[in-house]
């Protein structure tokens, strides 16, 4: 996919297990075509499947979207990849999966839960930071509220927005405490207090969703957040 003008085109790595029957997969290259057809840049994006993540920091490439469809085939070599990103203040953005690796790295690696898992790759999981939501998101949308002054409130330049999931698992609110105070804000929640967003203070484009921005794309939408990550890319 590549879309040339008078600028280079940016760089965008895609890591994730690519399905074409995946609906965030078909939406991601149309949601980055709109927002450079927006910004007129050119954009290029490459799929990197889950046990090569690290190929997503070779020099060449500008972003780092790690993407939604999990289990991945590879998580460890996932949650090392978001770790070199997050390290090197590389452009980052995780979508559903990809903001769950991100949170299960950030506890593994900032707040001491070495051994922080996903309920979804192991049920026996000793320190469950992601667990199975008490109602599944599954193809569902819903009212996000975003805090005041934050970055993801200057992105939308709302507090409230509509966005849709697919998902079945989020945020564990047990351990939402140890995040507390931490880099890792949450800063978007639902109407009852879940978390469904967060940012990471102090770098420069580290952002994670539970929901998936990328499908405005599938009504011909420019999404403000796809459009910032690449501003951040270029």
């Amino acid at each position: 996919m590549a879309m040339k003008n008078d600028r280079r085109a940016a760089r965008v790595a895609l890591i994730g297990d690519y399905d074409p029957a995946v609906t965030a997969h078909q939406a991601i290259p149309r949601a980055l075509q709109l927002a450079a057809h927006a910004r007129r840049v050119g954009i290029e994006s490459e799929w990197i499947h889950s046990s090569r993540a690290g190929d997503a920091l070779r020099g060449d490439f500008d972003a780092l979207w790690c993407v939604p469809r999990s289990p991945y085939a590879d998580g460890d070599a996932v949650i090392a990849a978001i770790a070199t990103a997050r390290r090197r203040k590389f452009p980052f953005l995780g979508t559903c999966a990809g903001y769950q690796h991100a949170v299960i790295e950030f506890a593994r690696n900032e707040l001491g839960f070495a051994d922080a898992e996903s309920s979804e790759d192991n049920p026996a999981a000793h320190t469950p930071v992601i667990h199975a939501l008490a109602c599944s998101l599954l193809d569902t949308g819903e009212e996000i509220l975003i805090d005041p002054g934050s970055r993801l409130h200057q992105i939308y330049a709302t507090g409230r927005a509509e966005e849709t999931y697919h998902c079945r698992f989020g945020v564990n609110p047990a351990y939402l405490p140890a995040f507390a105070g931490s880099e890792m804000e949450f800063c978007c929640h639902d109407r009852e207090g879940q978390p469904r967003a967060f940012v990471l203070a102090g770098h420069p484009f580290f952002i994670g969703t539970a929901y998936q921005p990328e499908r405005a794309a599938l009504v011909g939408k420019n999404h403000p957040l796809i459009d910032a990550f690449l501003a951040a890319a270029i």
